[in-house]
């Protein structure tokens, strides 16, 4: 299966956070960009470094041979690609499709199944990184499709970045996804637990820090979360909403394979009780506001 590189018609829709920095990459690539999103403001430094502005999704389905979406939840991507304004009422046969919201295994499946239906190709490449990871163009993308399909259009995923993994068929990419924000889940727990018992000891944390980060119990999670705690930084990095949204889906696909998850329940029951507490747009870090004194 071909795709012509310096053909390519990129749609991007969905600029937030990461979407913003990795639509900037494909321009600074050299390719054509037309963006949308919800909100035109966001567009206009894209519009500045060269991309063009569209309205309406409809007109970015039916003017591109590629399009890309990175958007807030499942029910977005639904709506973009299903709705009457939809990509699948205007793309043309041809057309690549690659979705890289955080959304679920069976809606990553549906897509591929009504874009193989209507002559299209259909990948879920969901991304993880730090926060400089779209900007520098070092995103891990974890895609879901055909094999074909993902050397087709893996020239356009290097751009945006370094680690990119065919994990399987579609829905795949979603299922690594989830792997890896159970595994979030999980170690953010360790480490604000960590931390505050240090706390409740008397500890100087700093001093906790520096002896066990570089043992047996180190990891990224807490060389790079815990000063955070420490300094009572509370606001950078994933935020608690988008987090929980995550283990929502997570500990749906869970149940669909009828599999148990005490640790992500776990998870969920805490982050349930900072948004509550009006934390939603906090980081995940935030969690150590519930173990402090």
């Amino acid at each position: 299966m071909e795709f012509a590189q310096e053909k390519a018609k990129i749609g991007f829709i969905g600029i937030g956070v990461m979407g913003k920095s990795m639509a900037e990459n494909l321009l600074k690539a050299g390719y054509q960009v037309t963006i949308c999103d919800r909100d035109k403001a966001k567009a206009e430094e894209l519009v500045e470094r060269g991309a063009v502005w569209q309205e309406c999704v409809s007109d970015i389905a039916s003017e591109n041979n590629l399009i890309i979406t990175v958007l807030a939840d499942p029910k977005d991507v639904e709506e973009v690609y299903f709705g009457t304004e939809g990509i699948f009422n205007y793309a043309a046969p041809g057309t690549y499709l690659i979705d890289m919201t955080t959304s679920t295994p069976l809606l990553a499946k549906r897509i591929y199944n009504g874009a193989h239906a209507k002559g299209l190709f259909a990948l879920d490449a969901p991304v993880s990184s730090v926060n400089t990871g779209a900007k520098e163009a070092k995103l891990s993308i974890m895609v879901g499709g055909d094999q074909t399909v993902f050397d087709a259009v893996k020239p356009i995923l290097n751009v945006m970045g370094t680690n990119i993994v065919l994990q399987g068929g579609a829905g795949a990419g979603q299922n690594t996804k989830m792997c890896s924000q159970i595994t979030m889940a999980s170690t953010m727990i360790g480490v604000v637990e960590a931390m505050g018992y240090a706390e409740k000891a008397g500890l100087d944390p700093d001093k906790v820090l520096q002896s066990i980060e570089s043992g047996a119990a180190g990891s990224w999670f807490l060389s790079n979360y815990a000063p955070h705690m420490i300094a009572g930084n509370f606001t950078s990095g994933l935020n608690i909403k988008h987090f929980t949204k995550d283990i929502m889906i997570a500990l749906d696909s869970a149940e669909e394979m009828q599999m148990e998850t005490p640790g992500l329940e776990l998870a969920k029951s805490l982050y349930q009780i900072l948004l509550s507490r009006g934390e939603q747009n906090s980081g995940t870090q935030a969690l150590y506001k519930l173990y402090q004194s």
